[in-house]
């Protein structure tokens, strides 16, 4: 069984700084995109950061209101996911899902394909 674990969310004053950890666990074949979304009270879903796995070097892609501010990487093993916040805002305020569109066992010998996401964790940017 593969799943997707967050951790790192908290309560963290404007200005302030967080870091969100997400570890793919199962037999993993491969990961083709890896990243971050959020959802605000009342909002849609939406992409925050996330690393497309190339076939020579991988990109990453930032939603405009984070740019600059935030930052996303993976582990040399590739299945860790970290997204570092910083000069966090109010407006950042949402619980955080980790999203990975990757490949893996499902039983010996035979393999899926699918979109995963993670429990989510909340961040809170409050005085």
């Amino acid at each position: 069984q593969v799943q997707l674990v967050e951790s790192g969310g908290g309560l963290v004053q404007p200005g302030g700084s967080l870091t969100l950890s997400c570890t793919a666990s199962g037999v993993i074949f491969s990961i083709y995109v890896m990243g971050w979304y959020r959802q605000a009270p009342g909002k849609q879903r939406e992409l925050v950061a996330e690393i497309i796995t190339g076939t020579t070097r991988s990109r990453t892609r930032y939603a405009d209101p984070v740019k600059d501010r935030f930052t996303v990487s993976r582990d040399n093993d590739e299945k860790t996911l970290y997204l570092e916040m910083h000069n966090l805002k109010p407006e950042d305020t949402a619980v955080y899902y980790c999203n990975a569109d990757l490949q893996y066992e499902i039983s010996p010998g035979t393999m899926k394909r699918s979109d995963l996401w993670g429990q989510g964790t909340q961040v809170t940017v409050s005085s």
